[in-house]
């Protein structure tokens, strides 16, 4: 079968839809240990362990660790080895991003009570974060501007990427976007291996607070292995997009939507809701049609066989219920009236309004992050912004009076708690009679 068909109304649909969404492979136990033995290795062994690693896994020999660094002036002079219009597209795409994303900046602020008692909030940015670009089955100068934008939106102070380049090559379209988002460092490392550098640090790449950017199944795992240690953005799993469609939707342009998130790597999942029966059959056509002229066809193919999904809903607002419950990535509303539907959705990491709004818009242009909560993480996560490279400080700055009172309040509550020191803290702080 090509793709899964399921019913909404059947019996064992709740079943089989929980089989559909399953996704475990981030639980095996050998992409574990093997995790931790390369995290151990370079915690250990440093440079001279990335080398032997980059060595093992990206099919080259880096002389020295000289050699994995990208110098400033190669990623500026990939700007004038890519096309004109490949530039140019690039510059727009990342003013879009860096425009949208100004509108997140968090200020410092503060309250004055009435006795004079000032509270308030400090907010200031991270000093250095890492930034993992993949770049196994493809490369992705568009995540470079979306994980750097942000950061120096935010006013972070230096931006490190590691990149893997297997066979040593890396696309010119990714140092060029790291040139023009503003990386200050970056190295031809990937995979675990990376994340590992990123973490400890080695003699010659400094340790980041927090570690951003999309990967496989080891750079996954690596993040969660190193996290306490740094920061993260989020544990992502394999790309999703779901689909809800009326009448009004071209069946050509849905299909060609859950190819786009199809071809991503064979994970990744497309799934499409609507009432209409006559929709699903026809979309299910153009699949079936379109496919063999996709250039990944394979991944594609495999993508939908294992993980996608046509749903028959009885109406839009099931399908809006079955959308709160997957808690997609990526959710698109090809239907005539999207906004009725807004309301009501409450979980979704990034969600597309009419027939005119496709995902891929949102992958590399529009301005809105593409790196957003998968595998239903929608339900508690947010899309990467600003305010993930900024953090908070309270500040309590107490008058006399607020003293006198806030004493009296801590000093009950730390007595009932039985920790006399608080209270006496506290209490000193009280004006002597």
């Amino acid at each position: 079968m090509l793709i899964s068909k399921l019913d909404s109304s059947a019996a064992d649909f709740s079943e089989r839809l929980d089989r559909l969404l399953a996704f475990d492979s981030d639980d095996d136990a050998a992409v574990q240990q093997r995790v931790a033995q390369i995290i151990a290795k370079v915690r250990e062994g440093g440079d001279q362990a990335l080398l032997e690693l980059t060595q093992q896994f990206d099919a080259w020999a880096p002389s020295g660790v000289g050699e994995l660094c990208l110098p400033a002036e190669q990623l500026h002079a990939a700007k004038q080895s890519i096309s004109h219009e490949q530039l140019r597209s690039l510059e727009q795409a990342a003013e879009r991003v860096r425009n949208y994303h100004e509108h997140q900046k968090q200020a410092s602020w503060r309250i004055e009570e009435a006795d004079g008692t000032v509270l308030g909030q400090q907010v200031t940015a991270l000093d250095r974060i890492g930034v993992y670009v993949p770049g196994g089955k493809a490369s992705y100068p568009s995540s470079v501007l979306m994980n750097v934008i942000p950061a120096r939106v935010a006013g972070v102070q230096q931006v490190c990427m590691v990149v893997p380049a297997p066979a040593g090559e890396i696309s010119p379209l990714v140092l060029a976007a790291a040139a023009i988002a503003g990386v200050d460092e970056a190295w031809k490392i990937g995979g675990a291996q990376a994340v590992a550098a990123l973490a400890y640090g080695t003699d010659s790449i400094a340790r980041v607070d927090k570690i951003v950017g999309p990967g496989n199944v080891y750079v996954a795992e690596a993040k969660r292995q190193v996290f306490g240690r740094v920061g993260l953005d989020m544990v992502a799993g394999p790309s999703e997009i779901l689909i809800i469609a009326d009448d009004s939707a071209n069946p050509e342009w849905l299909a060609l939507d859950m190819f786009a998130q199809a071809e991503h790597d064979e994970m990744a999942q497309s799934i499409l809701l609507s009432p209409s029966e006559a929709l699903l059959t026809e979309v299910h056509a153009c699949i079936e049609r379109l496919l063999p002229t996709m250039t990944r066809e394979s991944i594609v193919r495999r993508s939908l066989q294992d993980r996608g999904g046509l749903i028959s809903v009885s109406n839009l607002s099931e399908a809006v219920q079955l959308a709160n419950r997957i808690a997609p990535e990526h959710l698109e509303l090809a239907v005539q009236d999207p906004e009725s539907l807004l309301p009501a959705i409450r979980h979704a990491g990034a969600i597309f309004m009419g027939v005119h709004s496709p995902e891929a818009f949102g992958d590399y242009c529009a301005g809105p992050n593409h790196v957003l909560p998968t595998s239903g993480t929608a339900r508690f996560a947010s899309p990467l912004g600003v305010y993930d490279f900024q953090k908070r400080s309270s500040l309590i700055n107490c008058s006399p009076a607020g003293a006198d009172k806030l004493a009296v309040i801590a000093g009950e509550l730390a007595y009932g708690e039985g920790l006399q020191a608080h209270a006496l803290s506290a209490l000193a702080r009280r004006p002597k009679p």
